[in-house]
Protein backbone atom coordinates (compact mmCIF):
# COMPACT_ATOMS: atom_id res chain seq x y z
CA UNK A 1 0.00 0.00 0.00
CA UNK A 2 2.79 2.49 0.89
CA UNK A 3 4.62 1.73 -2.36
CA UNK A 4 1.09 2.33 -4.68
CA UNK A 5 0.77 5.75 -3.04
CA UNK A 6 4.77 6.54 -3.60
CA UNK A 7 4.27 5.07 -7.04
CA UNK A 8 0.98 7.58 -7.88
CA UNK A 9 3.01 10.45 -6.29
CA UNK A 10 5.60 9.91 -8.62
CA UNK A 11 3.84 9.62 -11.79
CA UNK A 12 1.66 12.17 -10.83
CA UNK A 13 4.83 14.43 -10.15
CA UNK A 14 5.92 13.05 -13.37
CA UNK A 15 2.63 14.20 -15.55
CA UNK A 16 3.63 17.25 -14.30
CA UNK A 17 6.60 17.09 -14.87
CA UNK A 18 5.77 16.07 -18.83
CA UNK A 19 3.16 18.58 -19.37
CA UNK A 20 5.01 21.20 -18.51
CA UNK A 21 7.73 20.28 -21.16
CA UNK A 22 5.01 19.95 -24.04
CA UNK A 23 3.88 23.16 -23.06
CA UNK A 24 7.39 24.56 -23.51
CA UNK A 25 8.26 22.56 -26.38
CA UNK A 26 5.18 23.81 -28.34
CA UNK A 27 6.22 27.10 -27.15
CA UNK A 28 9.26 26.69 -28.71
CA UNK A 29 8.27 25.60 -31.61
CA UNK A 30 5.84 26.82 -32.67
CA UNK A 31 5.12 30.34 -30.38
CA UNK A 32 2.04 29.25 -29.73
CA UNK A 33 0.47 27.82 -26.03
CA UNK A 34 -0.75 25.12 -28.14
CA UNK A 35 -1.00 25.51 -32.59
CA UNK A 36 -4.28 23.34 -32.94
CA UNK A 37 -5.82 26.24 -31.37
CA UNK A 38 -4.96 28.56 -33.87
CA UNK A 39 -4.09 26.44 -36.81
CA UNK A 40 -2.23 28.68 -40.15
CA UNK A 41 -0.80 31.56 -38.26
CA UNK A 42 2.50 32.25 -37.72
CA UNK A 43 5.41 32.25 -35.37
CA UNK A 44 6.37 35.03 -33.62
CA UNK A 45 9.70 34.06 -33.06
CA UNK A 46 10.03 33.85 -36.98
CA UNK A 47 7.19 35.91 -38.54
CA UNK A 48 8.76 36.38 -41.71
CA UNK A 49 8.41 32.64 -42.04
CA UNK A 50 4.45 33.07 -42.16
CA UNK A 51 2.67 29.36 -41.76
CA UNK A 52 6.04 27.82 -43.02
CA UNK A 53 7.39 27.11 -40.20
CA UNK A 54 5.45 24.22 -40.17
CA UNK A 55 7.97 22.33 -42.79
CA UNK A 56 10.90 23.25 -40.09
CA UNK A 57 9.56 22.42 -36.79
CA UNK A 58 9.44 18.26 -37.32
CA UNK A 59 12.94 18.83 -38.53
CA UNK A 60 14.53 20.77 -35.82
CA UNK A 61 12.79 18.61 -33.12
CA UNK A 62 13.45 15.28 -34.93
CA UNK A 63 17.24 16.23 -34.58
CA UNK A 64 16.60 16.78 -31.12
CA UNK A 65 15.08 13.58 -30.14
CA UNK A 66 16.27 11.33 -32.88
CA UNK A 67 19.57 10.89 -31.39
CA UNK A 68 18.53 11.08 -27.70
CA UNK A 69 16.45 7.91 -28.39
CA UNK A 70 18.99 6.24 -30.73
CA UNK A 71 21.37 6.43 -28.06
CA UNK A 72 20.13 5.97 -24.76
CA UNK A 73 16.44 3.97 -24.58
CA UNK A 74 15.70 2.56 -28.12
CA UNK A 75 12.19 1.17 -26.09
CA UNK A 76 11.02 4.75 -25.73
CA UNK A 77 10.66 5.36 -29.75
CA UNK A 78 6.95 4.61 -30.68
CA UNK A 79 3.87 4.93 -28.46
CA UNK A 80 4.82 2.85 -25.56
CA UNK A 81 1.83 0.65 -24.08
CA UNK A 82 3.21 -2.24 -26.30
CA UNK A 83 6.33 -1.88 -24.00
CA UNK A 84 4.92 -1.85 -20.79
CA UNK A 85 2.12 -4.77 -21.57
CA UNK A 86 5.64 -7.11 -22.68
CA UNK A 87 7.08 -6.04 -19.54
CA UNK A 88 4.22 -6.96 -17.35
CA UNK A 89 3.43 -10.65 -19.52
CA UNK A 90 7.03 -11.96 -20.45
CA UNK A 91 9.82 -10.03 -18.50
CA UNK A 92 8.82 -9.93 -14.86
CA UNK A 93 7.48 -6.35 -14.54
CA UNK A 94 11.71 -5.04 -15.78
CA UNK A 95 11.30 -1.94 -17.15
CA UNK A 96 14.91 0.18 -17.03
CA UNK A 97 14.61 3.36 -15.49
CA UNK A 98 16.22 5.70 -18.30
CA UNK A 99 12.89 4.56 -19.84
CA UNK A 100 11.43 7.73 -17.77
CA UNK A 101 13.80 10.62 -18.23
CA UNK A 102 13.88 9.81 -22.08
CA UNK A 103 10.76 8.90 -23.13
CA UNK A 104 10.04 12.83 -20.76
CA UNK A 105 12.13 14.32 -23.48
CA UNK A 106 11.70 12.73 -26.77
CA UNK A 107 7.75 12.86 -26.42
CA UNK A 108 7.65 16.11 -25.53
CA UNK A 109 10.05 17.47 -27.94
CA UNK A 110 7.94 15.20 -30.52
CA UNK A 111 4.34 16.92 -29.57
CA UNK A 112 5.88 20.26 -29.07
CA UNK A 113 7.72 20.03 -32.64
CA UNK A 114 4.42 19.10 -34.34
CA UNK A 115 4.03 14.96 -33.67
CA UNK A 116 0.38 14.53 -34.21
CA UNK A 117 0.23 11.88 -31.01
CA UNK A 118 -0.88 11.99 -28.01
CA UNK A 119 0.51 12.01 -24.39
CA UNK A 120 -1.37 8.96 -22.61
CA UNK A 121 1.02 6.61 -23.74
CA UNK A 122 4.37 7.96 -22.84
CA UNK A 123 2.92 8.87 -19.20
CA UNK A 124 1.81 5.02 -19.50
CA UNK A 125 5.70 4.55 -20.17
CA UNK A 126 6.65 6.85 -17.56
CA UNK A 127 4.90 5.57 -14.69
CA UNK A 128 5.36 2.08 -14.78
CA UNK A 129 9.09 2.60 -15.28
CA UNK A 130 9.02 4.26 -12.12
CA UNK A 131 6.90 2.11 -10.42
CA UNK A 132 9.57 -1.06 -11.64
CA UNK A 133 12.40 1.17 -10.59
CA UNK A 134 11.12 1.65 -6.94
CA UNK A 135 9.89 -1.99 -6.83
CA UNK A 136 12.91 -3.17 -7.76
CA UNK A 137 14.86 -1.33 -5.25
CA UNK A 138 12.32 -2.14 -2.71
CA UNK A 139 13.12 -5.80 -3.11
CA UNK A 140 9.48 -6.77 -3.77
CA UNK A 141 8.36 -10.39 -5.36
CA UNK A 142 7.70 -11.27 -9.00
CA UNK A 143 4.11 -10.82 -8.48
CA UNK A 144 3.98 -7.03 -6.82
CA UNK A 145 6.86 -5.71 -9.40
CA UNK A 146 4.09 -6.53 -11.93
CA UNK A 147 1.40 -4.54 -9.55
CA UNK A 148 3.62 -1.72 -9.45
CA UNK A 149 4.34 -1.12 -12.40
CA UNK A 150 0.40 -1.61 -13.26
CA UNK A 151 0.02 1.40 -10.14
CA UNK A 152 2.45 3.34 -12.19
CA UNK A 153 0.35 3.25 -15.36
CA UNK A 154 -2.39 3.92 -13.45
CA UNK A 155 -1.26 6.95 -11.81
CA UNK A 156 -0.21 8.74 -14.98
CA UNK A 157 -3.53 8.39 -16.82
CA UNK A 158 -5.17 9.17 -14.08
CA UNK A 159 -3.12 12.71 -13.20
CA UNK A 160 -2.78 13.26 -17.54
CA UNK A 161 -6.65 12.96 -17.87
CA UNK A 162 -7.91 14.04 -14.61
CA UNK A 163 -9.72 10.80 -14.68
CA UNK A 164 -8.71 8.46 -11.91
CA UNK A 165 -11.60 5.41 -12.17
CA UNK A 166 -10.34 5.38 -15.89
CA UNK A 167 -6.30 4.80 -14.83
CA UNK A 168 -7.27 2.19 -12.58
CA UNK A 169 -9.29 0.03 -15.18
CA UNK A 170 -6.95 1.11 -17.99
CA UNK A 171 -4.42 -0.48 -15.65
CA UNK A 172 -6.15 -3.69 -15.14
CA UNK A 173 -7.85 -4.17 -18.47
CA UNK A 174 -4.63 -3.06 -20.87
CA UNK A 175 -1.58 -3.76 -18.98
CA UNK A 176 -2.34 -6.35 -16.12
CA UNK A 177 -4.99 -8.32 -18.28
CA UNK A 178 -6.91 -9.20 -14.82
CA UNK A 179 -9.18 -8.63 -12.22
CA UNK A 180 -8.16 -8.98 -8.53
CA UNK A 181 -9.13 -7.40 -5.06
CA UNK A 182 -5.28 -6.43 -4.46
CA UNK A 183 -4.94 -5.14 -7.81
CA UNK A 184 -7.62 -3.22 -7.82
CA UNK A 185 -6.81 -2.10 -4.35
CA UNK A 186 -3.15 -0.89 -4.96
CA UNK A 187 -4.18 1.15 -8.50
CA UNK A 188 -7.11 2.73 -6.77
CA UNK A 189 -4.39 4.32 -4.23
CA UNK A 190 -1.99 5.20 -6.77
CA UNK A 191 -4.49 6.77 -9.12
CA UNK A 192 -6.53 8.80 -6.43
CA UNK A 193 -2.80 10.05 -4.90
CA UNK A 194 -1.56 11.09 -9.48
CA UNK A 195 -5.20 12.41 -8.96
CA UNK A 196 -4.62 14.60 -6.06
CA UNK A 197 -1.68 15.65 -7.34
CA UNK A 198 -2.57 16.22 -11.05
CA UNK A 199 -5.97 18.28 -9.58
CA UNK A 200 -3.47 20.50 -7.59
CA UNK A 201 -1.51 21.39 -10.73
CA UNK A 202 -3.89 21.48 -13.60
CA UNK A 203 -7.75 22.15 -12.01
CA UNK A 204 -10.32 20.42 -11.52
CA UNK A 205 -12.23 20.95 -15.18
CA UNK A 206 -13.92 18.61 -17.38
CA UNK A 207 -12.17 17.81 -20.34
CA UNK A 208 -15.49 18.48 -22.49
CA UNK A 209 -18.02 21.14 -22.91
CA UNK A 210 -20.89 19.01 -24.17
CA UNK A 211 -24.88 20.19 -24.49
CA UNK A 212 -27.53 18.21 -23.04
CA UNK A 213 -28.36 15.12 -24.52
CA UNK A 214 -31.02 12.91 -23.93
CA UNK A 215 -32.91 9.73 -25.66
CA UNK A 216 -36.39 10.88 -27.15
CA UNK A 217 -36.77 8.28 -29.12
CA UNK A 218 -35.97 4.56 -29.39
CA UNK A 219 -34.45 5.27 -32.87
CA UNK A 220 -31.70 7.25 -31.40
CA UNK A 221 -30.65 3.50 -30.05
CA UNK A 222 -30.56 1.87 -33.36
CA UNK A 223 -28.49 4.96 -34.78
CA UNK A 224 -26.22 4.45 -31.89
CA UNK A 225 -25.87 0.85 -32.50
CA UNK A 226 -24.98 1.72 -36.28
CA UNK A 227 -22.65 4.40 -35.07
CA UNK A 228 -20.86 1.70 -32.43
CA UNK A 229 -20.34 -0.86 -35.79
CA UNK A 230 -19.14 2.04 -38.23
CA UNK A 231 -16.86 2.91 -35.37
CA UNK A 232 -15.07 -0.39 -34.64
CA UNK A 233 -14.30 -0.30 -38.68
CA UNK A 234 -12.73 2.79 -38.17
CA UNK A 235 -10.78 1.91 -35.21
CA UNK A 236 -9.24 -1.57 -37.10
CA UNK A 237 -8.81 0.73 -40.08
CA UNK A 238 -6.89 3.14 -37.86
CA UNK A 239 -4.85 0.15 -36.41
CA UNK A 240 -3.92 -1.76 -39.89
CA UNK A 241 -2.88 1.88 -41.77
CA UNK A 242 -0.72 3.20 -38.85
CA UNK A 243 1.31 -0.16 -39.53
CA UNK A 244 1.07 0.20 -43.26
CA UNK A 245 2.37 3.64 -43.15
CA UNK A 246 5.27 2.43 -40.53
CA UNK A 247 6.30 -0.26 -43.49
CA UNK A 248 6.32 2.10 -45.36
CA UNK A 249 8.66 4.67 -43.60
CA UNK A 250 11.01 1.54 -42.90
CA UNK A 251 11.02 0.82 -46.35
CA UNK A 252 11.78 3.73 -47.67
CA UNK A 253 14.62 4.45 -45.30
CA UNK A 254 18.13 3.54 -45.55
CA UNK A 255 20.23 5.75 -43.41
CA UNK A 256 21.15 5.85 -39.49
CA UNK A 257 18.13 5.54 -37.44
CA UNK A 258 19.15 8.74 -35.36
CA UNK A 259 18.50 10.78 -38.43
CA UNK A 260 14.90 9.09 -39.54
CA UNK A 261 12.77 11.72 -37.77
CA UNK A 262 14.36 14.61 -38.79
CA UNK A 263 13.72 13.67 -42.22
CA UNK A 264 10.68 12.32 -42.12
CA UNK A 265 10.35 14.96 -40.08
CA UNK A 266 10.09 17.25 -43.95
CA UNK A 267 7.14 14.82 -44.83
CA UNK A 268 5.25 15.19 -41.48
CA UNK A 269 5.60 19.36 -42.23
CA UNK A 270 4.20 19.19 -45.40
CA UNK A 271 1.14 17.31 -43.75
CA UNK A 272 0.90 20.10 -41.57
CA UNK A 273 1.01 22.84 -43.90
CA UNK A 274 -1.77 21.77 -45.87
CA UNK A 275 -3.43 20.95 -42.26
CA UNK A 276 -2.70 22.49 -39.56
CA UNK A 277 -5.01 21.36 -36.96
CA UNK A 278 -2.74 18.43 -36.99
CA UNK A 279 -0.16 19.87 -35.37
CA UNK A 280 0.58 18.39 -31.99
CA UNK A 281 -2.45 16.30 -29.94
CA UNK A 282 -4.80 18.38 -31.57
CA UNK A 283 -7.38 18.99 -28.19
CA UNK A 284 -8.97 22.51 -29.46
CA UNK A 285 -9.76 21.12 -32.45
CA UNK A 286 -11.79 18.07 -30.98
CA UNK A 287 -13.50 20.54 -28.65
CA UNK A 288 -14.60 22.44 -31.58
CA UNK A 289 -15.87 19.36 -33.87
CA UNK A 290 -18.12 18.30 -30.88
CA UNK A 291 -19.82 21.91 -30.84
CA UNK A 292 -20.66 21.51 -34.27
CA UNK A 293 -18.13 23.44 -35.95
CA UNK A 294 -16.84 22.49 -38.69
CA UNK A 295 -18.61 20.96 -41.98
CA UNK A 296 -19.03 17.06 -42.64
CA UNK A 297 -16.67 17.85 -45.32
CA UNK A 298 -14.14 19.05 -43.51
CA UNK A 299 -14.75 16.21 -40.46
CA UNK A 300 -13.75 13.69 -42.38
CA UNK A 301 -10.87 15.55 -43.65
CA UNK A 302 -9.99 15.78 -40.33
CA UNK A 303 -10.22 12.02 -39.81
CA UNK A 304 -8.15 10.49 -42.56
CA UNK A 305 -5.55 13.87 -42.42
CA UNK A 306 -5.16 12.62 -37.98
CA UNK A 307 -5.22 8.71 -39.36
CA UNK A 308 -2.33 10.30 -41.68
CA UNK A 309 -0.25 12.49 -39.51
CA UNK A 310 -0.25 10.22 -36.24
CA UNK A 311 1.13 7.06 -38.82
CA UNK A 312 3.78 9.52 -40.24
CA UNK A 313 4.96 10.48 -36.94
CA UNK A 314 5.05 6.81 -35.66
CA UNK A 315 6.41 5.73 -38.85
CA UNK A 316 9.58 8.41 -38.81
CA UNK A 317 10.55 7.11 -35.04
CA UNK A 318 8.36 10.20 -33.10
CA UNK A 319 7.33 9.38 -29.87
CA UNK A 320 3.72 9.58 -28.49
CA UNK A 321 0.51 7.24 -27.86
CA UNK A 322 -2.17 6.63 -29.97
CA UNK A 323 -5.05 6.68 -27.41
CA UNK A 324 -5.56 10.82 -27.80
CA UNK A 325 -5.85 10.32 -31.88
CA UNK A 326 -8.13 7.28 -31.80
CA UNK A 327 -10.76 9.69 -29.57
CA UNK A 328 -9.74 12.56 -32.11
CA UNK A 329 -10.69 10.40 -35.17
CA UNK A 330 -13.75 9.09 -33.08
CA UNK A 331 -15.04 12.65 -32.45
CA UNK A 332 -14.56 13.49 -35.97
CA UNK A 333 -16.08 10.87 -37.24
CA UNK A 334 -19.36 11.21 -34.43
CA UNK A 335 -19.74 14.79 -35.17
CA UNK A 336 -19.65 13.80 -39.16
CA UNK A 337 -22.25 11.28 -38.34
CA UNK A 338 -24.35 13.04 -35.92
CA UNK A 339 -24.97 15.82 -38.48
CA UNK A 340 -25.57 13.81 -41.39
CA UNK A 341 -28.18 11.87 -39.26
CA UNK A 342 -29.31 15.47 -37.83
CA UNK A 343 -30.32 16.36 -41.71
CA UNK A 344 -32.45 13.03 -42.28
CA UNK A 345 -34.35 13.00 -38.90
CA UNK A 346 -34.01 16.35 -37.28
CA UNK A 347 -37.13 15.24 -34.53
CA UNK A 348 -35.20 12.26 -33.46
CA UNK A 349 -31.50 12.14 -33.89
CA UNK A 350 -30.66 14.45 -31.14
CA UNK A 351 -27.54 16.66 -30.32
CA UNK A 352 -24.13 16.23 -32.53
CA UNK A 353 -22.56 16.54 -29.63
CA UNK A 354 -23.47 13.45 -27.67
CA UNK A 355 -22.76 11.38 -31.48
CA UNK A 356 -18.90 12.76 -31.23
CA UNK A 357 -18.59 11.77 -27.75
CA UNK A 358 -19.74 8.24 -28.42
CA UNK A 359 -17.43 8.16 -31.21
CA UNK A 360 -14.91 9.12 -29.42
CA UNK A 361 -15.24 5.91 -26.92
CA UNK A 362 -16.63 3.39 -29.60
CA UNK A 363 -13.56 4.17 -31.90
CA UNK A 364 -11.03 3.62 -28.83
CA UNK A 365 -13.13 0.46 -28.03
CA UNK A 366 -12.54 -0.80 -31.91
CA UNK A 367 -9.23 -0.11 -31.43
CA UNK A 368 -8.25 -1.12 -28.27
CA UNK A 369 -10.76 -3.83 -27.23
CA UNK A 370 -10.58 -2.38 -23.29
CA UNK A 371 -14.64 -1.62 -23.38
CA UNK A 372 -14.37 -0.97 -19.48
CA UNK A 373 -11.81 1.95 -20.05
CA UNK A 374 -13.47 3.29 -22.93
CA UNK A 375 -16.56 3.61 -20.91
CA UNK A 376 -15.25 4.98 -17.78
CA UNK A 377 -12.63 7.73 -19.44
CA UNK A 378 -15.32 9.22 -21.60
CA UNK A 379 -17.71 9.69 -18.54
CA UNK A 380 -14.98 11.01 -16.61
CA UNK A 381 -13.47 13.10 -19.37
CA UNK A 382 -17.06 15.00 -19.68
CA UNK A 383 -18.71 14.51 -16.86
CA UNK A 384 -21.98 13.82 -18.71
CA UNK A 385 -24.02 10.90 -16.94
CA UNK A 386 -27.09 11.31 -19.46
CA UNK A 387 -25.29 9.82 -22.20
CA UNK A 388 -24.47 6.30 -20.66
CA UNK A 389 -26.27 4.13 -21.71
CA UNK A 390 -26.03 4.87 -25.43
CA UNK A 391 -22.43 4.88 -24.54
CA UNK A 392 -22.26 1.45 -23.35
CA UNK A 393 -24.48 0.33 -26.11
CA UNK A 394 -22.21 2.00 -28.71
CA UNK A 395 -18.87 0.72 -27.24
CA UNK A 396 -19.94 -3.05 -27.13
CA UNK A 397 -21.04 -3.29 -30.25
CA UNK A 398 -17.72 -1.54 -31.30
CA UNK A 399 -15.59 -4.52 -29.48
CA UNK A 400 -17.49 -6.84 -30.72
CA UNK A 401 -17.45 -6.04 -34.22
CA UNK A 402 -13.80 -5.48 -33.80
CA UNK A 403 -13.39 -9.01 -32.29
CA UNK A 404 -14.70 -10.53 -35.54
CA UNK A 405 -12.59 -7.96 -38.13
CA UNK A 406 -9.24 -8.59 -36.32
CA UNK A 407 -7.44 -10.61 -33.99
CA UNK A 408 -5.05 -8.30 -32.51
CA UNK A 409 -5.19 -4.54 -30.98
CA UNK A 410 -3.33 -1.55 -32.06
CA UNK A 411 -1.46 -2.49 -29.08
CA UNK A 412 -1.05 -6.16 -29.64
CA UNK A 413 -0.24 -5.56 -33.10
CA UNK A 414 2.69 -3.87 -32.39
CA UNK A 415 4.19 -6.98 -30.60
CA UNK A 416 2.81 -9.41 -32.70
CA UNK A 417 4.53 -7.68 -35.83
CA UNK A 418 8.24 -8.25 -33.87
CA UNK A 419 7.03 -12.15 -33.70
CA UNK A 420 6.12 -11.76 -30.22
CA UNK A 421 2.40 -13.12 -28.74
CA UNK A 422 1.53 -12.09 -25.44
CA UNK A 423 -0.19 -15.13 -24.78
CA UNK A 424 2.32 -17.22 -26.11
CA UNK A 425 5.61 -18.85 -24.77
CA UNK A 426 8.20 -15.92 -24.36
CA UNK A 427 11.44 -16.18 -26.34
CA UNK A 428 13.92 -18.10 -24.72
CA UNK A 429 12.00 -19.01 -21.68
CA UNK A 430 12.74 -22.14 -20.25
CA UNK A 431 9.18 -23.39 -20.17
CA UNK A 432 6.24 -22.42 -22.42
CA UNK A 433 7.08 -23.86 -25.67
CA UNK A 434 6.41 -27.62 -24.92
CA UNK A 435 3.14 -29.11 -25.80
CA UNK A 436 0.79 -29.49 -22.94
CA UNK A 437 0.60 -33.70 -24.05
CA UNK A 438 4.64 -33.68 -23.75
CA UNK A 439 3.99 -33.07 -20.00
CA UNK A 440 0.70 -34.05 -18.44
CA UNK A 441 0.43 -37.28 -16.31
CA UNK A 442 -1.95 -39.71 -16.72
CA UNK A 443 -5.80 -38.57 -16.08
CA UNK A 444 -6.52 -39.11 -12.36
CA UNK A 445 -9.83 -41.78 -11.34
CA UNK A 446 -12.82 -38.88 -12.16
CA UNK A 447 -15.75 -38.93 -9.47
CA UNK A 448 -19.22 -39.74 -10.75
CA UNK A 449 -21.64 -36.40 -10.59
CA UNK A 450 -23.90 -38.86 -8.12
CA UNK A 451 -20.90 -39.25 -5.38
CA UNK A 452 -22.05 -37.48 -2.06
CA UNK A 453 -19.98 -35.18 -0.33
CA UNK A 454 -18.33 -37.38 2.48
CA UNK A 455 -16.84 -40.17 0.29
CA UNK A 456 -15.56 -36.97 -2.26
CA UNK A 457 -13.86 -35.90 0.68
CA UNK A 458 -12.04 -39.35 1.36
CA UNK A 459 -11.25 -40.03 -2.62
CA UNK A 460 -9.85 -36.26 -2.44
CA UNK A 461 -7.89 -36.96 0.48
CA UNK A 462 -6.39 -39.99 -0.69
CA UNK A 463 -5.76 -38.69 -4.57
CA UNK A 464 -2.89 -36.31 -3.69
CA UNK A 465 -4.53 -34.05 -5.81
CA UNK A 466 -6.60 -30.83 -4.73
CA UNK A 467 -9.18 -31.07 -7.56
CA UNK A 468 -10.45 -34.08 -9.75
CA UNK A 469 -12.74 -34.47 -12.85
CA UNK A 470 -15.95 -35.31 -12.61
CA UNK A 471 -18.45 -37.41 -15.11
CA UNK A 472 -22.06 -37.98 -15.41
CA UNK A 473 -24.37 -40.79 -15.41
CA UNK A 474 -22.98 -41.57 -19.60
CA UNK A 475 -19.28 -40.72 -19.04
CA UNK A 476 -19.51 -37.00 -20.09
CA UNK A 477 -17.31 -34.89 -18.19
CA UNK A 478 -18.91 -32.26 -16.76
CA UNK A 479 -16.23 -30.27 -14.92
CA UNK A 480 -13.94 -30.35 -11.89
CA UNK A 481 -14.54 -30.41 -8.34
CA UNK A 482 -11.84 -28.97 -6.19
CA UNK A 483 -11.02 -29.74 -2.18
CA UNK A 484 -11.96 -26.68 -0.88
CA UNK A 485 -15.45 -26.69 -2.40
CA UNK A 486 -16.07 -29.94 -0.46
CA UNK A 487 -14.26 -28.58 2.37
CA UNK A 488 -16.66 -25.28 2.09
CA UNK A 489 -19.80 -27.39 1.12
CA UNK A 490 -19.66 -29.88 4.25
CA UNK A 491 -19.51 -26.79 6.54
CA UNK A 492 -22.95 -25.46 5.79
CA UNK A 493 -25.99 -26.08 7.44
CA UNK A 494 -26.98 -29.66 5.86
CA UNK A 495 -30.19 -28.54 4.88
CA UNK A 496 -29.01 -25.82 2.79
CA UNK A 497 -25.45 -26.89 1.36
CA UNK A 498 -25.07 -29.40 -1.78
CA UNK A 499 -25.62 -33.15 -1.31
CA UNK A 500 -23.63 -34.75 -4.39
CA UNK A 501 -20.60 -33.65 -6.21
CA UNK A 502 -22.52 -33.23 -9.65
CA UNK A 503 -23.97 -29.73 -7.71
CA UNK A 504 -20.38 -28.62 -7.22
CA UNK A 505 -18.61 -29.51 -10.45
CA UNK A 506 -17.11 -26.21 -12.28
CA UNK A 507 -15.58 -26.28 -15.93
CA UNK A 508 -11.99 -24.75 -15.84
CA UNK A 509 -11.04 -23.03 -18.56
CA UNK A 510 -10.01 -25.47 -21.18
CA UNK A 511 -6.69 -26.98 -21.66
CA UNK A 512 -6.05 -29.11 -25.09
CA UNK A 513 -2.78 -31.44 -25.22
CA UNK A 514 -1.92 -29.77 -28.72
CA UNK A 515 -1.79 -26.60 -26.62
CA UNK A 516 1.71 -24.28 -26.43
CA UNK A 517 2.25 -24.80 -22.31
CA UNK A 518 2.35 -21.32 -22.06
CA UNK A 519 -1.48 -20.60 -23.02
CA UNK A 520 -2.05 -24.03 -20.72
CA UNK A 521 -0.73 -22.12 -18.39
CA UNK A 522 -2.50 -19.20 -18.41
CA UNK A 523 -5.50 -21.84 -17.63
CA UNK A 524 -3.45 -23.64 -14.69
CA UNK A 525 -2.71 -20.15 -12.71
CA UNK A 526 -6.36 -19.09 -12.48
CA UNK A 527 -7.91 -22.79 -11.89
CA UNK A 528 -9.43 -23.36 -8.27
CA UNK A 529 -7.20 -26.23 -7.51
CA UNK A 530 -3.87 -27.55 -7.83
CA UNK A 531 -4.51 -29.08 -11.83
CA UNK A 532 -6.87 -28.94 -14.37
CA UNK A 533 -7.96 -31.76 -16.92
CA UNK A 534 -6.17 -31.49 -20.31
CA UNK A 535 -8.84 -32.66 -23.23
CA UNK A 536 -8.75 -34.25 -26.55
CA UNK A 537 -8.48 -31.70 -28.89
CA UNK A 538 -11.08 -33.74 -31.09
CA UNK A 539 -13.77 -35.12 -28.73
CA UNK A 540 -13.58 -32.82 -26.01
CA UNK A 541 -13.06 -35.85 -23.46
CA UNK A 542 -10.41 -35.65 -21.01
CA UNK A 543 -7.23 -37.54 -21.50
CA UNK A 544 -4.38 -36.17 -19.15
CA UNK A 545 -3.75 -34.16 -16.04
CA UNK A 546 -1.96 -30.94 -15.58
CA UNK A 547 -0.77 -29.77 -12.46
CA UNK A 548 2.23 -26.91 -11.43
CA UNK A 549 4.51 -29.76 -11.02
CA UNK A 550 4.04 -31.05 -14.68
CA UNK A 551 4.85 -27.36 -15.95
CA UNK A 552 7.95 -27.22 -13.40
CA UNK A 553 9.21 -30.51 -14.72
CA UNK A 554 9.19 -29.41 -18.47
CA UNK A 555 12.38 -27.17 -17.18
CA UNK A 556 13.68 -30.80 -17.58
CA UNK A 557 12.70 -31.25 -20.79
CA UNK A 558 13.79 -27.72 -21.82
CA UNK A 559 17.47 -28.56 -20.83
Amino acid sequence: MVLAVVVGAGSGAGSVVFRWCIQTFTRLFSGHADYAAAPGTSNPHVPWLGPYFVLLAPVAGGLMYGPLVNRFAKEARGHGVPEVMLAVAQRGGRISPKVAVVKTLASALTIGSGGSVGREGPIVQIGSALGSTLGRMSKVTEGRLKLLVACGAAGGIAATFNAPLAGVFFAMELILGTFSAEAFGATVLASVTASVIGRAAFGNAVFLHLPDFHIDHLAQYGLIALLGVVAAVVGVGFSRFLYLIEDACDWVWRGPEWLRPAVGGLALGLVLLALPEMYGVGYPVLQKATQGGYAVGFLLLLLVGKMLATSLTIGIGGSGGVFAPSLFIGAMLGSAYGTGVHHLLPQSAGAVGAYALIGMGAVFAGAARAPITAVVILFELTGEYSIILPLMLAIVLATAASRLLAHDTIYTLKLRRRGIDLEGPARGAWIGGQRVSAVMDPLPSPLPASTTLADAADLLRLSGHGALPVIDGSGAYVGVVTAQAVAEALAEQPDAAPSLVGQLAELPTPVQADQPLALALHALLSAAGTGVPVLDPDNGKPVGWLSHQNALRAVHTAA
